[in-house]
């Protein structure tokens, strides 16, 4: 078999398997093949006329890289396994929950359990997924991979892990009989004035906002100190902006602002209430003034009040400072606060595109800094000590209701 009548039985087996453009695009190509005359020789033997093949040089030419059309039915193919099983998304995230953490200025998160880990455990559970596929739905979720940082908070407590699990756990149980779930903290204190603000935004060239150059408190119009509180389950953040001491009795403020203005409208007859804390601070495991303002709470809403604080050191983990508080400071990065009603709305404005609703309002009042509770007040107090770390996990019931 000479090699023209070789090609002919090649085209005449390959052409009626092509659409029309790939038969234009192959012919084209095998045009290329032969150089100079190519067109016409390619056309003699495959019977399609230059006109066509010149016609599929100009497509090859605007095709981009990759297939021409695609060979496989629209959804066809081998299966995901996040599609056949749309539930590992939720499983993964039960997994990981207690491990997960981020920066407080930055909403990426990462978690401590290696992807390898998470693989087994999910193997464990039934499911048929490789690490790298668990490394590729954390992205999806806004998880990234850290580099070592300076984040390591010095001596743990040896039960700081299952106190993770234990908040987990206490978390889900609350939100799976559809009682409020809130993560509590105050946000570091702001100076009101012309002052710089950490952080870029656009403006036109060569002209940024001018600000001061020192930031010295007797040029400052005022101090701020914004305590948030996020519902966890609605993906919503209340901050009371206070003009006064971070007290005690400004953190239970604020929690009761919440509860008035954005919590009761979206849970329907709770019958208690979950605050996730820091150890320390106003909010702190051994504030007696904090158990105190919690009762008045409890009796007020007429709830028992559990609440569950983070070992020491460990503040990074809090929910509120990688779903609220690293948001407001990206959206009021590079702006001045320049008065009280600038941080206010600038704290109100924050959204993200995973829905988080923020309300925010100035709390005028003022707070007496260093007040005492006796012990005779204290042990009135009801207090319910958990059986694990009792000192961390506690609940404050009523008075006027009977518990058995």
């Amino acid at each position: 078999m000479n090699e023209e009548t070789r090609l002919k039985s090649k085209y005449e087996s390959i052409l009626p398997l092509l659409t029309e453009k790939q038969r234009r695009i192959y012919l084209s190509i095998e045009a290329e093949h032969f150089g100079y005359g190519g067109v016409t020789k390619v056309s003699k033997l495959s019977g399609v006329s230059r006109v066509v093949i010149t016609k599929g040089k100009k497509e090859l030419k605007e095709t981009k890289k990759g297939p021409i059309e695609s060979s496989r039915k629209k959804g066809g193919g081998r299966k995901k396994a996040v599609d056949k099983h749309p539930e590992i998304k939720a499983e993964l995230k039960n997994i990981i929950e207690p491990h997960t953490r981020g920066e407080p200025e930055s909403p990426l998160l990462w978690t401590s359990k290696s992807l390898r880990k998470i693989s087994k455990e999910l193997n464990a559970k039934g499911y048929s997924i490789s690490y790298r596929v668990v490394g590729e739905i954390l992205k999806e979720e806004g998880f990234s991979l850290q580099a070592n940082r300076k984040t390591d908070e010095g001596k743990s407590h040896p039960d700081r892990n299952e106190q993770f699990q234990y908040i987990h756990q206490k978390v889900s149980d609350f939100q799976n009989t559809g009682n409020p779930v809130i993560s509590v903290d105050a946000k570091k204190k702001e100076l009101i004035g012309n002052f710089k603000n950490n952080g870029k935004e656009w403006r036109q060239k060569g002209k940024p906002e001018k600000t001061k150059v020192y930031d010295f408190p007797s040029d400052a119009k005022g101090k701020v100190t914004p305590y948030g509180v996020y519902d966890i389950t609605n993906n919503n953040g209340w901050v009371s902006v206070g003009i006064d001491k971070d007290t005690s009795e400004f953190a239970v403020q604020s929690i009761r602002n919440w509860w008035y203005k954005m919590g009761q409208s979206q849970f329907k007859k709770p019958t208690k209430l979950l605050i996730t804390a820091d150890g320390g601070g106003s909010n702190g495991s051994r504030v007696r003034l904090w158990k105190k303002e919690i009762q008045k709470l409890a009796d007020e809403i007429n709830m028992e009040i559990s609440i569950c604080h983070f070992p020491p050191g460990t503040s990074k983990w809090n929910k509120i400072e990688h779903k609220l508080f690293s948001y407001i400071s990206l959206n009021w990065r590079g702006k001045p606060l320049t008065s009280y009603e600038v941080v206010v709305n600038l704290i109100g404005s924050t959204t993200t595109t995973k829905g988080l609703k923020v309300k925010s309002e100035l709390d005028k009042n003022t707070y007496e800094k260093g007040i005492k509770v006796p012990d005779e007040d204290f042990k009135k107090i009801n207090i319910i000590k958990d059986k694990f770390h009792g000192e961390w996990n506690y609940t404050i019931k009523p008075y006027h209701l009977d518990y058995v």
